[in-house]
């Protein structure tokens, strides 16, 4: 029973912001009940970053305990844009853009989660049935103050921002998501805690028992702010090993502990002293304590050998000052190019915009050398490497 009762604790402690009601779901695990856990995603993009993998990562521990995980894919929220987190209303989507990135999902999803042991529930399966009637039944269960009273709102009111009457059925649709499968514990990242008290709400209404919430911690990006790819310090699940492994090395030391604690199996003894060892001085270089970490990371999303080549490749690059064995190559179609363009060509950067960017930062080098004028023509060899930063390369072939 102590056995037990640890298990419990570090599965409701470790990588976990809230529970409402801690109690009765910690009574429901004691009594060995097998429980109904529902997480929903919206398939907004085509692939997912590790930040999002730490709330499914958490699922994984429930489900090797046996319960049972329910992942809503969200075909009709992704449609109506959800502003959470945010400072204006996210763009819906059309639903063949929301079908085109379903089709990886699962399979990032499965690097985690058994998926064979998972259901993957479609909201269609029920929104399709629904009636302009339910949706006045929903409306009714919540006030127009309720929804406002949240920051995002209060923030977009004082900025003369528009809101949306439709962002308010986003909510409700996800509450109703917990009726429909009848789920027993909701999971999210703090950001969604209204969205999910919602649920609660909703199924007391259809006299079903409140569902229990987790939220779990959020995790930062490489640079100490939100992880997200418009700042470009996330980490793909989908990102190669190489690619992987330099973006966890380019972490700031702050985040090391948090990414031990919420992106690996590390035993949190271990993560304590890894902590101490930065921290107190004791004596634990933060690059050796990222290198470990990385190790983690790719071993987990990839495998351990493709950990061991990756860090083999780093260290050539940063340790011995060499080139990638593996450059990518392009042919190009002219002998001559402004290096903006040649940079936008070859993929190195997504724009013209940001291209310039790079050069004006000293950020790009052909052959060795450092091109600080964005208006320099640039004569294409074969042969010719063409580097952004420290692990971007593009060799010329002709």
């Amino acid at each position: 029973m102590a056995q037990k009762q640890e298990i419990i604790k570090e599965l409701l402690t470790r990588g976990v912001e809230r529970i409402i009601v801690r109690k009765h779901l910690e009574e429901r695990l004691l009594k060995g009940e097998k429980l109904r856990l529902k997480l929903g995603i919206d398939p907004t993009g085509v692939d997912l970053h590790i930040g999002h993998m730490v709330a499914i990562r958490k699922l994984r521990e429930f489900q090797e305990l046996g319960h049972k995980i329910i992942i809503i894919v969200g075909d009709y929220t992704a449609r109506i844009g959800d502003p959470t987190d945010r400072d204006k209303m996210r763009e819906p989507l059309t639903q063949e853009q929301v079908y085109e990135n379903l089709k990886t999902y699962k399979k990032q999803i499965g690097k985690i989660l058994d998926v064979d042991k998972t259901q993957f529930a479609y909201q269609s399966e029920w929104f399709d049935k629904t009636t302009l009637r339910d949706i006045f039944e929903w409306t009714g269960i919540f006030t127009v103050q309720q929804m406002l009273d949240r920051d995002m709102y209060q923030r977009r009111m004082k900025e003369g921002s528009p809101i949306s009457i439709q962002e308010f059925l986003y909510p409700l649709m996800q509450g109703y998501d917990s009726i429909a499968i009848r789920a027993d514990v909701e999971f999210g990242g703090s950001d969604q805690e209204f969205n999910l008290l919602v649920g609660r709400t909703m199924q007391e209404h259809f006299t079903q028992p409140p569902q229990d919430i987790l939220t779990t911690s959020l995790l930062l990006g490489t640079d100490g702010r939100k992880m997200s790819k418009t700042y470009g310090n996330y980490i793909g699940v989908m990102d190669s090993s190489k690619e992987m492994f330099g973006k966890v090395m380019s972490a700031i030391d702050n985040v090391i502990v948090d990414y031990f604690t919420l992106c690996t199996d590390m035993p949190l003894a271990e993560i304590n002293k890894i902590a101490r060892g930065i921290e107190e001085d004791g004596g634990l270089n933060p690059r050796d304590a990222k290198a470990h970490l990385a190790r983690e990371i790719v071993t987990i999303y990839h495998s351990a050998k493709a950990a061991r080549e990756a860090e083999a490749e780093f260290d050539k690059i940063f340790k011995q000052k060499e080139k990638p064995s593996d450059i990518p190559l392009y042919k190009p179609i002219k002998s001559n190019f402004l290096i903006t363009d040649l940079l936008v060509v070859t993929r190195l950067a997504s724009s013209k915009a940001e291209a310039r960017r790079l050069v004006e930062q000293k950020g790009v080098k052909v052959d060795d050398a450092v091109v600080d004028d964005w208006k320099k023509e640039i004569a294409v060899r074969d042969g010719m490497v063409v580097q952004v930063g420290k692990r971007k390369f593009m060799k010329i072939t002709r």
